[in-house]
């Protein structure tokens, strides 16, 4: 069988002078005849002309051959641009803002500031959703010299977004939330990121906006673990990866990649963004995540609006199932790892000693892929205690977060539920803080665990309220997948060998 070879937009040569940086991830190995790591995990073995092209961790463009290796690391998911490195863009006269808004104009004014404090004279759409008092909407607006676009009835997000859309002339386009604050360079230096042909979008960092409400315990939990938050990590965006979707708070887009794909999808009133960047990254677009850059978002700190709100976001699991079935499931596991949970969870005398032997399995057989290499077995333990780890991460997610309500009928019936649900729920949140750390959250580890699990507890609701309703269970099932059903191999391999007239040729694993 072949691999899906990717459209002809990604194929266009990155220009010269553009510089890319080995995923934090990514291991060079033999002395760096190598490369491991990527998503999903491969195996890129270097050529010596390959090699040479290589500084260290970076990789700057200067011929052919290197916008070939580039495009490829690019590709895998084993580099990021270096956003610092890349070749500024001046906005004037390319962007055009689109603000979608319902009423809100305090909101609204603080938005638009945000936008003439960082480009004065660039174009604003101020698209009013059936504002129940448009007056002060327009005035906000004729304020900061923003055109006014009034809609006669409620369209949702995705249908205002679209509208707007239809009148922007420019090649790029930002679409920024009303309760979304612009940093003066947030713009400027995602723009950066277009040099690469093959990019679509480019979103920042969301951020919480300081105030008064985020200080609350509740409001600084949302700073720690915001939904909106994608971490601060640079990441490619796609299915399947760390970042698999971005938030449509703030994003810029190609204006002409946008209306290819018609937009917005006006039906979902929540996981329009979602949709968006599936359908975008399915169509051979790159979407990269930057979070060298911020926009700050006034979150939700009063507990009701807070909890419905995040309910509100579970509701988006049924329509995003019925539109990416393949990409919904709360859960993505190998049948080793599968095994290994079901083990771990019927909590007898064999569950430790088979779980070890479905581990042991699983190295041997990376192993076996990396023969070749220097210390291949290492390495291969290595990757199955990543894997092991990510598969207990998704288990206890499925316990707590997204199949709650039968976690918590089966606890009142099964000792042993009771048990693994306890573990998984202290387990989650030592990871958490221990990974964030206490200057990050800036909470005690009670009420941290506490607006958790609220978290889990009104996200899941909304997943299981889209369920009954859609009446399928697709969006709560997870998906056993083989790694061949996806590659040729467990672990591809490829020879990275770039041309001055030529992409690198792909070698099938043994």
């Amino acid at each position: 069988m072949r691999e899906p070879v990717e459209p002809a937009r990604s194929r266009t040569t990155l220009p010269y002078g553009y510089v890319v940086e080995l995923d934090r991830h990514t291991r060079v190995l033999d002395s760096g005849r190598a490369l491991l790591g990527g998503y999903p995990t491969r195996l890129l073995r270097l050529t010596p002309r390959a090699r040479d092209l290589l500084a260290g961790r970076t990789l700057r463009v200067r011929d052919r051959a290197g916008a070939v290796l580039a495009d490829r690391l690019l590709a895998t998911g084993l580099a990021h641009p270096v956003v610092t490195e890349l070749p500024p863009a001046d906005p004037k006269g390319t962007v055009t803002y689109v603000i979608p808004v319902r009423d809100r104009p305090e909101q609204l004014e603080r938005a638009l500031a945000s936008i003439r404090a960082t480009t004065a004279d660039a174009p604003v759409i101020v698209v009013d959703d059936a504002s129940h008092e448009p007056a002060p909407v327009a005035a906000v607006a004729a304020r900061h010299h923003a055109r006014v676009l009034p809609l006669p009835a409620n369209l949702g997000p995705a249908g205002a977004r679209n509208a707007g859309l239809r009148e922007v002339t420019t090649p790029y386009v930002v679409f920024v939330d009303s309760d979304i604050a612009l940093a003066p360079d947030t713009v400027d230096v995602l723009l950066r990121h277009f040099a690469d042909p093959a990019v679509v979008m480019a979103v920042p960092r969301i951020s919480a906006l300081p105030g008064p409400g985020a200080e609350r315990w509740l409001g600084r939990y949302e700073s720690a673990r915001s939904s909106l938050d994608l971490g601060r990590h640079p990441a490619a965006v796609r299915t399947g990866t760390p970042v698999s979707w971005v938030p449509s708070a703030c994003m810029l887009v190609r204006t002409d990649a946008l209306t290819q794909a018609d937009g917005f999808d006006a039906g979902m009133r929540v996981g329009e963004d979602v949709d968006l960047c599936w359908r975008l990254t399915a169509d051979g677009g790159r979407i990269r995540y930057e979070p060298a850059v911020r926009a700050a978002h006034e979150h939700r700190v009063e507990l009701a609006d807070w909890f419905r709100r995040k309910a509100v976001y579970g509701t988006g699991a049924h329509p995003l199932a019925r539109r990416h079935p393949d990409n919904i499931a709360p859960a993505v596991l190998a049948p080793w790892s599968a095994a290994m949970l079901l083990a771990l969870l019927a909590q007898r005398r064999w569950s430790l000693p088979v779980a070890g032997g479905l581990a042991a399995v699983a190295t041997v057989r990376n192993a076996r892929k990396l023969q070749g290499i220097d210390h291949p077995l290492r390495h291969a333990a290595r990757l199955t205690a990543l894997g092991s780890l990510a598969s207990l991460t998704q288990g206890t997610a499925l316990l707590t977060r997204h199949w709650w309500p039968l976690t918590a009928v089966g606890c009142l019936a099964s000792r042993r539920l009771r048990r693994a649900t306890a573990v998984a729920a202290v387990t989650d949140v030592a990871l958490e803080t221990l990974g964030r750390g206490p200057k990050t959250t800036r909470l005690d580890p009670v009420r941290y665990a506490a607006a958790r699990r609220l978290d889990d507890l009104a996200y899941g609701s909304g997943v299981w309220l889209s369920a009954l309703k859609g009446r399928s269970t697709a969006a709560l099932r997870p998906r056993i997948v083989r790694a061949a059903a996806r590659h040729r191999s467990p672990l591809p391999q490829e020879r990275a060998c770039p041309r001055e007239d030529a992409r690198p040729r792909r070698t099938p694993a043994a």
